[in-house]
This record gives C-alpha cells, sequence and structure tokens, in this order.
C-alpha cells in the first residue's frame, strides 16, 4: 500500500499530479531522474527535502499505478 502521506494529490499543485510529501517534486519527475541515470543520492543531493524513504513511496506509487487496466 501507498503511504498517503508521502504521495500526496492536490489539485491545483502541478497540475494534480501526484508529488512528494505536498512538495513541487512529482512522482514522474523523480522517475525521469532516476532514468536519466541519477542516483538516489544524487538526487537528494540537489533536492535536500527529499528523503530516502520517498523513493520507495515512488516506486510503489509507480507500481500501483502500471498495473491498472484499462477496459
Amino acid at each position: 500500500m501507498v503511504d498517503e502521506k508521502r504521495i500526496t494529490i492536490e489539485p491545483g499543485k502541478r497540475s494534480g499530479q501526484p508529488c512528494i510529501r505536498n512538495l513541487r517534486i512529482t512522482v514522474w519527475d523523480v522517475l525521469g531522474w532516476l532514468a536519466a541515470g541519477k542516483s538516489e543520492d544524487q538526487i537528494i543531493h540537489d533536492y535536500p527535502e527529499l528523503e530516502l524513504d520517498d523513493f520507495r513511496a515512488v516506486y510503489e506509487y509507480a507500481a500501483r499505478v502500471g498495473r491498472r487496466v484499462a477496459l
């Protein structure tokens, strides 16, 4: 289950995209940085407001959303 305290969705903030702990950093931002080759440590260095536990929440959220089936 996704930690709802870590992944938040607010209408009007980042167009309602899932963000990390009410920050303006989205799940998709983090996944994009990881896909571009940045490590978790590099991302935290660039965005010190992030915490290591945020990454697990990002992975869990992406896995859950990725399992949805459109009918």
